[in-house]
């Protein structure tokens, strides 16, 4: 199918499924995809030193839940080492799963290592495909950041192209959304890969408009993905009238989700794909 189309309901698995699994790796993706309802796989990328794309959501290795992969906690240079400061073969070195997040305690303790993008929609294909499941969606989020590029990552140009060389090259183009707080990637890929659909994440203390966030970006995103906390009815309303989705983060209690759905939102992103 060339150009599938969209969900009508965007049921997210946030990093997979981090409320349930080791965040932004395979096995969450597994787990999501498992669940009846999830049509679309949430992830964050960073870029190695070595030029690779990873799935990983901060910008250093998080000692919270980040060790060693024999077990052992992080120390020296590596505790909250910079990520983009690692070559790939280096992070090969660090778990994700071993040491459980204190913040998620369903989270299922396993040895999880962190994963190439290129690998994880492989191995995501494939089990969709093994458990007789349509094709999932992808919401991929470029973890830049104005202000430290080439220090933390490279710059939005070269971060964008890297993810969407990997999206192009495993056939899920169609099917993938790219999403960021910096406008600056989406506003790059919105004008050098037209037929990628872009999202722009909103934080809970935006006081803009949809139309004020439409002149920023100086495009119409195909998403416009909010916190939570600041959807309401006239916020949806001025989204739709201008043909934007909107998609709230992250919401992890079964109670909001369905008050969100009753406000006519277009999918939710939550960390618990099983209150679905």
């Amino acid at each position: 199918m060339q150009n599938p189309e969209f969900p009508t309901f965007s049921y997210e698995g946030h990093r997979g499924a981090r409320g349930l699994y080791p965040e932004n790796s395979i096995g969450a993706m597994k787990l999501a995809i498992d669940l009846p309802k999830v049509t679309t796989l949430e992830m964050d990328c960073h870029i190695t030193k070595d030029k690779k794309v990873v799935v990983y959501h901060d910008d250093y290795l998080n000692p919270k839940f980040v060790t060693y992969k024999n077990g052992q906690e992080l120390r020296g240079k590596d505790i909250k080492g910079i990520i983009y400061s690692y070559t790939w073969d280096e992070l090969k070195g660090f778990d994700l799963g071993l040491k459980g997040n204190k913040d998620f305690p369903d989270q299922k303790k396993v040895a999880t290592p962190i994963a190439l993008l290129k690998d994880l929609i492989k191995e995501s294909e494939a089990y969709t495909k093994e458990k007789k499941r349509p094709s999932m969606f992808y919401n991929i989020e470029t973890k830049s950041r104005d202000g430290k590029d080439h220090e933390w990552h490279p710059a939005p140009q070269e971060f964008s192209d890297l993810i969407l060389e990997v999206v192009i090259e495993q056939g899920i183009a169609p099917r993938t959304v790219i999403q960021s707080f910096d406008k600056r990637t989406i506003q790059y890929i919105n004008k050098t890969y037209p037929q990628i659909k872009t999202s722009y994440l909103i934080g809970e203390k935006n006081s803009k408009s949809i139309k004020e966030l439409v002149a920023e970006l100086g495009f119409t995103p195909f998403i416009i993905s909010p916190h939570y906390s600041i959807v309401n009815a006239s916020f949806i309303k001025e989204a739709h009238d201008l043909g934007i989705k909107i998609i709230p983060w992250t919401v992890n209690d079964k109670k909001r989700i369905t008050e969100l759905e009753t406000l006519k939102v277009d999918g939710i992103i939550s960390d618990y794909p099983n209150l679905f």
